[in-house]
Parts: structure tokens; sequence; C-alpha cells
């Protein structure tokens, strides 16, 4: 309900407190990063952990199961698209931004992949639900628990901050073309925000909490984040046929190919729950999107 608050008050409060946000959660991973490379000088680390895998696990299946849900970690960079009007020489700055933010978040994740397995062996990684935490324990410096507690708190609050200004942009502009019912193209009359598209998302998203682990709930983000990516990388591969008079950045053909492979090998790897629950919020989309188109009235020719 704060981030649905925050929501409505204004996109540069609520990209401001992402900002912040993300600060603190950078931090958090960073510590981590610092406390193994102190366990590293110390001696204390195997670096050969870093390659090794659980007992009778397959490393395929294992790391394809591992990209799935580290795909929930870059949860954030397409939602930018969706403001894309907001951004000056769109053209030239949102591409170089978005990548160079992507290869920064690979760097840094990866550095927390390796942080955590040099230092913990495998059955103490396995058993943790908090191995950043574990990291900072076995390293022996002197920091607090409740300080990666309320790390981790920022982490979810930013991701589901992003997450809910995206939703309820996406829905006022489908309800503006017309695709969703016209009510959620509402905005406050001082702010301009879309209160009631804010509003609607924000009671889905109270309503996935009751269904299931953050876990299982990230694994159904990616669910539908996967048919997203697909459907747009589909209609890359068609848009590259039209001629546009003005400078564009323009993709090579072999990477909206590799996405569209890439995605459809992630869908392979859901479990029969993340289907079940992400079909229901597809059929809900589908089922609004109908009553929609019933209860517009076709307009007469001529």
């Amino acid at each position: 309900m704060v981030i649905a608050l925050l929501n409505a008050r204004g996109i540069k409060e609520s990209l401001g407190a992402n900002m912040v946000m993300t600060c603190i959660e950078l931090s958090g991973l960073l510590l981590g990063v610092v406390a193994a490379a102190w366990c590293i000088q110390s001696g204390e680390a195997n670096l050969g952990r870093a390659l090794e895998f659980k007992a009778g696990v397959n490393p395929m299946p294992a790391v394809l199961g591992a990209a799935l849900l580290a795909f929930y970690s870059f949860v954030g960079f397409e939602t930018s698209a969706n403001l894309a009007e907001e951004i000056r020489g769109v053209r030239k700055v949102y591409p170089r931004a978005l990548f160079a933010a992507l290869v920064t978040a690979g760097i840094v994740y990866t550095a927390v992949g390796v942080a955590a397995s040099v230092v913990l062996p495998m059955d103490k990684l396995t058993a943790t639900s908090a191995p950043l935490l574990e990291v900072v324990r076995a390293s022996g410096l002197s920091i607090p628990p409740q300080l990666f507690a309320f790390i981790a708190l920022v982490a979810v609050a930013n991701g589901a901050l992003l997450t809910m200004v995206m939703a309820s942009r996406l829905a006022y502009g489908m309800a503006r073309m017309g695709l969703l019912p016209g009510p959620l193209s509402r905005v406050l009359p001082k702010r301009r925000t879309p209160w009631v598209a804010i509003i609607a998302s924000t009671l889905v998203a109270i309503s996935l909490t009751l269904t299931g682990t953050l876990a299982a709930l990230a694994e159904t983000v990616v669910l539908l984040l996967l048919f997203v990516f697909l459907s747009t990388n589909l209609a890359v591969l068609v848009l590259r046929r039209d001629l546009v008079a003005e400078h564009h950045f323009r993709v090579p053909t072999w990477v909206p190919v590799l996405a569209i492979v890439s995605c459809l090998i992630l869908l392979s790897q859901q479990g029969l729950d993340t289907w079940l629950r992400g079909g229901a919020l597809m059929l809900l989309g589908s089922a609004l999107y109908a009553c929609n188109r019933l209860a517009t009235p076709v307009a007469e020719p001529g």
C-alpha cells in the first residue's frame, strides 16, 4: 500500500525512491563480495568450489534451473521502456544506458555468485536461505545480521516498486488504446498519475502474495515476462523490414533470434504450479479484454 501511494504521488518521486533503494541494495551485494575477498586474502576460501556441483546433480539442468530464477534479478530493465517518452535524446541515450546497466548488473551478480560459492561449502550453501549473510558471518567481519535483513527488505520493496510502476502505466496505456476497460485510463487531476490502474494492479499484487512463496511468485513473473520477450523479439524481426528515415538504433538479426531460442529453453524449465498461476493471470487479462470489446460499440462503416 505504501508503494501504491508512492506510485500515485508521481513518477519523479517513484524513481527517486528507486534510486535510493537501488544504492542500498547494491551496498548489500558489494558487502558480500568484500567479505568474500577478505576470506580469500586470509586463505580461508576455496576458489575451486566455484565450479563444483551438488553430488548427484546434472550440471546442465542445474544451470538452466538457476538461470530461470536468476532471470528475476534482471526484472526492471524492461520496465524502463515504458518511460522512454521521458528521456531526452532517447535514440542515443536509452540503448547506451540499457546495455551499460545490463553489463554492470551481470558483473555484480557474477561476483556475488562466485563470492558465495568460494566461501561456503556446498552443504552449507544449499541449506541456507540467506547465503550472503552466511558469507559475511564466515568472513568474521563485525556486520550485524539485522543490517542484511533490512537490505533484503529494501531489495524486495524496490523490485515491487518497479513492477508496480510498470504495471500501472502499462494498464493505463492499454486502456487508452481500448484494449482494457476505459476506467483504467483515469488520472488524478493534479498529479496526473493513473490512480485506477494503480489501485487495480496493487489489489492483484496483494492477492498474489497469498498464493505462494517469493520464489514461486518470482518464477511466475519470469514465465509471463518470457512470453512478453518472445512477442517483443518476434516484433523486432518483423519491424526490421520497415524503412525509417531517421537515424535509430538497429540490433543485429542474430540477437532477437538468440533471444527467442533462450526464451523457449527457459520456458521448458517452468514447473506445473508456475504454469497454472501464470495461466490464471493470462486468462484474467483475456477476460478483461473480451469484456471490454463486448462493451465497446463497433463503429458503423461510413
